[in-house]
C-alpha cells in the first residue's frame, strides 16, 4: 500500500498541473490579442503612442483598411482624425489618434479576418513641456496687464503709445502660440496615436526578392551614377588646382636637385680621372740621385 501510496501522489500533482495549465492558456490567450486604450492616471501626464502589426490575407488588405478609415472618419468610436495614409505592394499603414475608450474596438475592426502581431506601446512625459508653456503663459499674461496698465495713463505721450501698442501686439501673438502648443499638448494627452501597419499573411501581394531587385535596377544605376558624379564634381576643382602645384614641384625637384646630383657626380669623375694622371708624372720631374 505504501508504494500504491508513493507512486499516486506524484501522479496526481501532475494531473492538477496539466489541469492548471489548461485553464490558464486560453486567459493569457485572449488578453495577448486585446488592445486597450491607456490614460494617464491623476496627476500623470503621460502621451500614449500604440504601434501593431496585423496580418491579414491579400484579399482583405483593401477592404480591411477602407473599413478602418470609414470607422475613424465618421467617429464611430468616439473622436478619431486620420493622420497619414501609405499602401503599398504588400499592404499599407493607417496613422490615427483616437480617444483611449476606441483603440480596442478600432484594432478589432482592423484586425478582423486576421491576426494580431507585433504590439509595440510607448508613453512619452509631458510633465516638463506643459509646466514649461503654462510658465511661460503666466510671465507673458502678467507683462500683458502691466502694458495695460501704463497704456491707460492719460499723461503717456503719443510715442510711447505708438510703443506700447506694438509691444501689447507682440505678448498677444505669443500668447496665441503658446495657446496653440497647449492645445495640441493637451489633445497628445486626451487621445492615443495608434499606428496600424496592415500586411500580407498568404504571400500573395509579395514580390520575390528578386523581382524587387530587377525592377529597381534602372532607378538605382540612374541614382548611383547621379551620385558619383555630384561626388566628382566636389572632388574635380581641388584635382584642377592640384595638378600645376604638382607640375612645378616635379620641375623644382628635377631643376635643383636631380642637376645638383649630376653636378656632384660629374666633379667626382673629373677628380678621380686627374688623380692617376697626376701620379703618372710625378717620378718624370723628378732629379736624378748622385747614387
Amino acid at each position: 500500500m505504501r508504494h500504491l501510496d508513493g507512486t499516486t501522489q506524484p501522479l496526481l500533482l501532475i494531473l492538477l498541473a496539466a489541469l492548471a495549465l489548461a485553464g490558464c492558456s486560453p486567459k493569457e490567450h485572449s488578453r495577448a490579442t486585446v488592445i486597450n486604450g491607456e490614460q494617464g492616471r491623476a496627476g500623470a501626464q503621460l502621451a500614449y503612442e500604440h504601434e501593431l502589426t496585423l496580418a491579414l490575407p491579400g484579399a482583405l488588405l483593401a477592404p480591411r483598411m477602407q473599413a478602418t478609415r470609414e470607422a475613424c472618419e465618421s467617429a464611430r468610436f468616439g473622436a478619431c482624425n486620420i493622420l497619414g495614409i501609405t499602401e503599398d505592394g504588400n499592404g499599407g499603414e493607417i496613422i490615427l489618434r483616437i480617444a483611449p475608450t476606441g483603440v480596442e474596438p478600432m484594432v478589432a475592426l482592423a484586425a478582423e479576418g486576421g491576426t494580431l502581431g507585433q504590439r509595440i506601446t510607448t508613453a512619452e512625459d509631458l510633465a516638463d513641456a506643459v509646466a514649461d508653456v503654462r510658465r511661460r503663459q503666466d510671465r507673458l499674461q502678467a507683462q500683458q496687464q502691466r502694458l495695460d496698465e501704463l497704456a491707460r495713463r492719460k499723461e503717456i505721450s503719443v510715442s510711447d503709445l505708438i510703443a506700447l501698442t506694438k509691444e501689447q501686439a507682440g505678448v498677444e501673438n505669443e500668447l496665441q502660440a503658446l495657446a496653440q502648443v497647449a492645445a495640441g499638448q493637451q489633445r497628445r494627452l486626451d487621445t492615443n496615436r495608434v499606428t496600424l501597419n496592415f500586411r500580407s499573411s498568404d504571400g500573395a501581394n509579395q514580390q520575390s526578392r528578386f523581382s524587387r531587385i530587377f525592377s529597381n535596377l534602372g532607378d538605382n544605376l540612374v541614382d548611383g551614377t547621379a551620385d558619383a558624379l555630384e561626388r566628382a564634381s566636389y572632388v574635380l576643382p581641388f584635382v584642377i588646382l592640384a595638378f600645376p602645384v604638382m607640375w612645378l614641384w616635379v620641375w623644382l625637384w628635377r631643376r635643383f636637385v636631380v642637376a645638383g646630383r649630376r653636378t656632384a657626380a660629374n666633379e667626382l669623375s673629373v677628380a678621380s680621372g686627374l688623380a692617376p694622371h697626376s701620379a703618372a708624372k710625378q717620378p718624370q720631374n723628378q732629379a736624378p740621385s748622385d747614387d
